[in-house]
């Protein structure tokens, strides 16, 4: 019990420690990624959209020279100078901020979605190097066992135990898989420079892979994970963006109210002595702008509906694609936990008949065509457990990508 115990106790501690390891990629590609730092520009861009939306009309200022002096019982009038200032309806700027800020939280998912999806790829990339480098060494120990079970059949062929048909088979089985090994090299690479370019670093840079991920017996998720999953956060978002855009638009259609003053110089008339002679004129002015003619925001009121009617409906077809892939998810991950535990017992089986094998061999019986099944099979379970703790590990990533709050 107390070894069981330790075993468990090592087992945590990998896992830990290779977890993190990952996590440090995760975290430098979320650092260092383009597609994440264009959507964190974006977002900056947003919210100087909120700060532009306290910005009032343009003032208005205005000059002129008569060149007709028009005379007046004063004087004559030499200029105009002129200054206006429309202002928005009481309210309107604070809701146009609201709208702005209602945008920009759209904006700051993007980001949050755009990392989760990163995590996902860069999760993906890594265990598929991990389960590249794992097939790469069976492949080498069964090569050097081919080796091996050559080096007998030669000693059978000296002694009449076998032919020289039964050593050739055995040299093209190695042929076989060197080639295996060389494609698994080149995709290898393939896959190091996607994963560093998630990174955004050079491509040949070394990654340290895992030496080995354990499994366990799948967990039960909560029944509504998806609740608070950004991608479906993005559309309430939008729905109250829409929502602002309505109360904002209601809010334009009020009248804008102006304020200004003119100024006229007047020329003294000559000769003539009174208490307003030569006086200049100052007149404060106010203006109201009213939208007669307002169906623009009529037409903005049904598109707005309209608009959150589709943001419903693309929810709605989202919130059924997402649950059907986490569906299929967590399906696929109790399959290969399956899938892993079949191929450990048909492994060890395949080992016992190696075993018999060469007992037989002692006794001067061996068959080298039992011998090249037997390494078929066990090279095929070794290749299919791999690629079990592979999808068992993918597939965990892509529940964290839909379920991790």
């Amino acid at each position: 019990m107390k070894n069981i115990i330790n075993i468990v106790i090592g087992l945590l501690m990998v896992t830990a420690l290779k977890a993190q390891s990952l996590e440090s990629y995760i975290q430098e590609a979320e650092n260092n990624n383009p597609e994440v730092q264009a959507f964190q520009l974006r977002y900056n861009i947003s919210k100087e959209k909120v700060e532009e939306a306290d910005a009032f009309p343009k003032t208005e200022v205005n000059a002129g020279v008569f060149v007709s002096e028009p005379e007046t019982r004063t004087g004559a009038q030499k200029a105009r100078f002129s200054v206006k200032q429309m202002l928005p309806w009481f309210g309107t700027i604070t809701l146009r901020e609201n709208y702005a800020s209602s945008l920009a939280e759209v904006d700051y998912l993007d980001i949050v979605i755009t990392k989760r999806k990163l995590r996902l790829s860069v999760s993906q990339a890594y265990y598929e190097l991990y389960a590249i480098k794992e097939k790469q060494m069976v492949l080498e120990e069964n090569i050097q066992l081919l080796n091996t079970y050559e080096k007998l059949a030669l000693t059978s062929v000296e002694v009449g135990g076998a032919s020289a048909v039964d050593v050739l088979r055995l040299q093209i089985r190695q042929n076989e898989l060197i080639e295996e090994k060389l494609v698994l090299e080149q995709k290898y690479h393939a896959v190091q420079t996607q994963f560093n370019n998630l990174l955004n670093r050079d491509e040949n840079t070394s990654i340290d892979v895992a030496d080995d991920l354990p499994v366990y017996e799948p967990i039960e998720i909560s029944s509504s994970p998806l609740t608070l999953h950004p991608e479906l956060e993005k559309y309430d978002r939008l729905y109250e963006s829409v929502a602002q855009s309505e109360v904002l638009n209601k809010k334009e259609a009020s009248p804008n109210i102006g304020f200004g003053l003119d100024y006229i110089p007047v020329e003294k008339r000559p000769g003539m002595d009174f208490s307003d002679n030569g006086k200049d004129i100052l007149m404060p002015m106010v203006s109201l702008s009213i939208p007669i003619f307002n169906n623009n925001y009529k037409s903005r009121t049904v598109q707005n509906e309209m608009r959150q009617e589709e943001i419903n409906a693309q929810k709605a077809n989202r919130r059924n694609l997402l649950e059907t892939i986490l569906s299929d998810a967590l399906t696929n991950k109790e399959a290969s936990y399956i899938k892993y535990n079949t191929q450990l017992m048909n492994l060890e089986q395949a080992k016992d008949a190696e075993e018999i094998l060469i007992k037989n061999y002692e006794t001067g019986t061996i068959d080298f065509n039992d011998v090249l099944d037997i390494q078929e099979l066990q090279l095929r379970f070794q290749m299919n457990l791999i690629e079990a703790i592979k999808n068992y590990y993918v597939q965990t990533a892509v529940i964290n990508y839909l379920t991790n709050q």
